[in-house]
């Protein structure tokens, strides 16, 4: 068959919707490809690489099943090519193509690679991947590079853009934010109630095998059959299961942690991140569902439930990519609080007597995931405390999260996490002692280290470690509206106090990996 189109697919752009599948046309072809330079370029979790290959060979089959032309390369196969832009150029050589299309990638470094292909006598488009609630054109009316967008307001005029639990011009209920209502911890009685996450059985034998075959340097435990959605058809079970047996109890304890119960990595979350971002689901698509069961089964599901996952998807995850593609490419070598520690060695196994960062760091190693509590408040918390370089940080979080993509992980880590951003994303740094810790799990009361303690060499490291950041950062924050309080403490603390909580954060700070 002659072709004349060439579309690329990449790995996180498998939204069956698109209009691209509305053509007709069998002169066009559709490339899918496992490629080197994507599982290369910082190194994945193997839970993640065989995510995103078994989705998009489902997706490829899909597509061929709906009469589509479609060439699919697997890992033995590309590895002829040096590179995205090379197969495609190669491509196009071989099948005579004359237009290429692609989809505007969400990675910066992709963008920046398919806008620099130049093919003799073949045209190139560059199309919308049709996925986001805020257009690519409207993000830079949203957001001004270098300056600070409140998340607050940009969620309200999206919720009014979309009419979303709006009444009128009012917010349902009259309230706009429930947060303080969401911020619940478990109880014993509360155990019993949390659901079974819902799992699937996907074979990636083929995958692991080629993973192998071609000496990927991945880690994290390996499993299979995977257990994560990676067909539309998976998505939306696992979104309908979601709003039937968690969204109930979604908001109330969406940052708590806990060791618990066998369900300790899933608890109330949806899990439904992969798939967004994968493209699987529509961001729509899922705000709605959950809206629609709210209505439905106001008896079981709150306000406060809903607001709160809402929030996540209309409010957060766009906000996120908004600050992205307003910053980059300077956003990624932003560092204000100049942090530059080597990342410890247990962050690659989590062999640490912290038990916090034990159980956050396992269940990632284990599962490729862990909650937005867990990343930012536990692991997040220790590297900006501890000073950890953000591009070091930044890796471990593309890396392990099976979720993780450049536009979604970079704000969030070097933004809501280490405050390297300087301000973009946080309005103050989200640091916090083993205090936060202990109220919203019970990871401290087995811990070898005394969450009340911060001077001695029982105590809690984060404790110690808390004080010598508020310390050592002083002239960035002592005049911060939200940190006010924090330097009046550490004003009351006795001269001695503070010494030897100093003295005990030194020793940490100097041997992070004997912690």
């Amino acid at each position: 068959m002659k072709f004349h189109t060439l579309r690329l697919i990449l790995g996180d752009q498998l939204n069956a919707a698109h209009s691209w599948y509305k053509d007709k046309d069998e002169g066009i072809l559709y490339v899918i490809a496992e490629l080197r330079q994507e599982t290369d370029y910082v190194r994945h979790h193997i839970q993640k690489v065989c995510a995103f290959f078994a989705a998009m060979a489902e997706f490829a089959e899909a597509l061929q099943a709906s009469g589509k032309q479609v060439c699919y390369l697997t890992l033995d196969e590309s590895c002829k090519f040096k590179d995205l832009t090379d197969l495609i150029k190669a491509l196009c050589k071989k099948e005579k193509i004359r237009s290429f299309q692609y989809q505007r990638p969400d990675e910066y470094r992709l963008l920046k690679q398919v806008r620099e292909i130049a093919i003799d006598g073949v045209a190139i488009e560059e199309c919308d991947s049709e996925h986001f609630l805020l257009s690519f054109e409207q993000i830079d009316k949203e957001f001004k590079a270098g300056k600070h967008s409140k998340m607050e307001f940009f969620y309200r005029r999206m919720r009014k853009r979309f009419d979303v639990l709006m009444d009128g011009d009012k917010p349902e209920q009259g309230q706009w934010n429930f947060d303080q209502e969401n911020r619940g911890s478990f109880k014993k009685d509360d155990y019993s109630s949390i659901p079974k996450p819902m799992q699937f059985n996907n074979d990636v034998k083929d995958i692991i095998k080629r993973i192998k075959n071609n000496k990927l340097d991945v880690f994290g435990e390996v499993v299979d059959p995977l257990p994560w959605p990676v067909t539309r058809t998976q998505a939306k079970k696992l979104l309908t299961y979601f709003c039937r047996h968690c969204l109930a109890n979604f908001g109330r304890f969406q940052d708590a942690m806990t060791t618990e119960t066998d369900h300790y990595w899933s608890l109330y979350h949806s899990r439904l991140s992969f798939a967004l971002n994968a493209k699987l689901l529509h961001p729509k698509q899922v705000i709605d569902a959950a809206i629609e069961h709210y209505e439905t089964h106001k008896d079981s599901v709150n306000i406060a439930q809903v607001e709160g996952f809402v929030r996540q998807i209309l409010g957060w995850r766009e906000y996120i990519r908004g600050v992205y593609w307003a910053n980059m490419p300077s956003y990624s070598t932003r560092n204000a609080l100049h942090a530059r520690r080597k990342l410890p060695a247990f962050f690659w196994s989590g062999d640490t007597d912290m038990l916090c960062m034990h159980y956050a760091i396992k269940q990632s190693l284990d599962y490729a995931y862990a909650h937005h509590i867990q990343r930012l408040m536990v692991t997040g918390n220790f590297c900006l405390l501890a000073g950890i370089d953000p591009r070091q940080v930044d890796a471990w979080y593309l890396g392990i999260y099976i979720d993780a993509i450049e536009w979604v992980e970079m704000p969030n880590t070097r933004g809501m996490t280490q405050y390297a951003d300087g301000g973009l994303v946080a309005t103050k740094p989200y640091a916090a002692s083993g205090a936060y810790i202990n109220r919203m799990s019970n990871y401290c009361s087995r811990c070898r280290y005394d969450v009340k303690l911060k001077d001695s060499e029982d105590a809690c490291p984060l404790n110690s470690m808390y004080w010598h950041f508020v310390q050592r950062h002083a002239d960035k924050f002592e005049n911060n509206g939200r940190m006010r309080m924090v330097y009046r403490n550490l004003q009351r603390m006795d001269a001695d106090t503070i010494k030897a909580t100093m003295k005990r954060a030194d020793w940490c700070l100097q041997h992070l990996d004997d912690l």
